[in-house]
Formats: C-alpha cells, structure tokens, sequence
C-alpha cells in the first residue's frame, strides 16, 4: 500500500456538516464540521465565506495528524463496532 500524503487527504470527498448559531453577543454565524475528523469546526460570518476558507484549516488539521501519525478516518469507511461483549459484562 503506498504512503497517503497530505494531498490525497486534502482531495477526499470529506462529509461536510453545516450550520449556524449564535456567538456571545448574539451575532450569527456560520460553521463547517467534518464528519470523519470530529475534532475539525471553521467558522465564518457567511456559509460563502466558511465553504471558501474551510480547507485551509483542513489543510493545517491533517498537517498534524499526520505528523503525530493519527489514523485519518476516511470517507465512507465504516468506523469499527465497539465489541459490546468485551466491554459490558
């Protein structure tokens, strides 16, 4: 299996979950969260603006999961089913 580099990771079809809420003083704005990468959330006044500018905090979140060697779940891949019989007795 060749070596997956930041590329291939940037060029997935990420699943993107967007929305809107409120900030501290009751202005609205707008997020992008990625699915795969739970830890992953861009904020811009404007969804425009957040859909434009979501991958270059993308971009720097793999940077580091791949240097600290993180496994990067991809798109699609099925997340593994806790072994319920091991962990409740």
């Amino acid at each position: 299996m060749a070596n997956k580099d930041l590329d291939y990771y940037l060029n997935l079809n990420w699943t993107l979950i967007e929305g809107e809420d409120l900030d501290f003083d009751g202005n609205p704005y707008h997020y992008i969260e990625i699915k795969e990468i739970p830890s992953f959330v861009f904020c811009a006044k404007t969804i425009e603006k957040a859909r434009e500018n979501y991958k270059r905090q993308l971009k720097l979140t793999l940077m580091v999961m791949l240097e600290n060697g993180d496994y990067i779940v991809e798109p699609g891949e099925e997340e593994e089913e806790p072994d319920w019989e091991s962990l409740c007795p």
